[in-house]
C-alpha cells in the first residue's frame, strides 16, 4: 500500500503500548470510548446482540473489535496501519469472530457488500475522513436501525472544518501529514441529520476526576433508512 497516511499510522503506532492485560475490573477484554482508562460509556451503546456484526472504522490494536468478538458478534475492523495490525494480531490471537483487513475506510466500505448491524469509530476513520465522503457510505452499509458512532477529542475553539495533524517520523524526516475534521457538538448532530440519521447525539464526555481537562466528543446516530 501506498497511501502515505499508513506510514504515518504505522509511525504513531511505534509510540504507543499494547493495551494492557486486564482492565480496572479485571476483564480481559472491554470496550473504551474515551482516551482515559476505565472512563466513559461501554459497548452497550452500540446495541448489539450475540450474533450481530459490527464494524470498527480505524481499530488500531483491536481491543474494541476482540471484545465484541468475544461477546458473541461478528467484528470486523480495519485500519490503514500494518503495525497497528500486526499489534491487534499479536495481542488478540485466535478471538472467534473477529476479521481485520488493511485498508482504508472509503474504500472497504465502497467495495464491501456487508450490511453492519453497528458502524463505529474511536479516535479513528471518522476523525481523518471527511464526512461528506464518509457518512453516505456507512449508510449504505448499515441497516435500518443500526447504530453509527464515534468518538474523538473535542475541537480547538475556532478550529473548525478539515485540520492537519502532524505526525513526528524519523529525525532526517519531515513530519507526516494527516487531515482531521473537527466541529462542535451541534454541528456534528446536524450534519448526521443531514445525511439520514435519527435520534442523533452528539456532545462531549467530561474527563475523570483529577487535573485533566479535556473531554472526548461523542456522537451517536441511527440510521434512519
Amino acid at each position: 500500500m501506498t497511501d502515505a497516511r499508513s506510514t504515518a499510522w504505522d509511525t504513531y503506532s511505534q509510540s504507543k503500548p499494547q493495551r494492557r492485560k486486564t482492565n480496572a475490573e479485571g476483564e480481559t477484554t472491554w470496550f473504551n470510548w474515551t482516551q482515559y482508562p476505565d472512563h466513559g460509556p461501554r459497548a452497550d451503546v452500540l446495541q448489539l446482540n450475540p450474533g450481530d456484526s459490527a464494524l470498527d472504522l480505524g481499530c488500531g490494536s483491536g481491543g474494541n473489535a476482540a471484545h465484541l468478538a468475544t461477546l458473541g458478534m461478528t467484528s470486523v475492523g480495519i485500519d490503514l496501519s500494518a503495525k497497528q495490525l500486526d499489534k491487534a494480531r499479536e495481542r488478540w490471537p485466535g478471538v472467534d469472530g473477529m476479521e481485520l483487513h488493511q485498508a482504508d475506510a472509503l474504500t472497504y466500505l465502497g467495495d464491501t457488500f456487508t450490511i453492519f448491524d453497528a458502524v463505529y469509530s474511536v479516535f479513528g476513520a471518522a476523525w481523518f475522513t471527511d464526512p461528506g465522503l464518509l457518512l453516505p457510505v456507512v449508510g449504505a452499509n448499515l441497516k435500518p436501525g443500526g447504530v453509527f458512532a464515534f468518538s474523538q477529542r473535542p475541537p480547538v475553539e475556532g478550529c473548525y472544518g478539515c485540520q492537519a495533524s502532524y505526525i513526528p517520523r524519523g529525525p532526517e524526516e519531515d513530519p507526516a501529514v494527516v487531515k482531521r475534521w473537527d466541529y462542535e457538538p451541534d454541528v456534528w448532530a446536524l450534519i448526521l441529520k443531514e445525511h439520514g440519521f435519527v435520534d442523533v447525539s452528539a456532545s462531549v464526555l467530561a474527563p475523570p476526576p483529577g487535573s485533566r481537562r479535556t473531554g472526548t466528543l461523542f456522537v451517536r446516530g441511527i440510521q434512519g433508512g
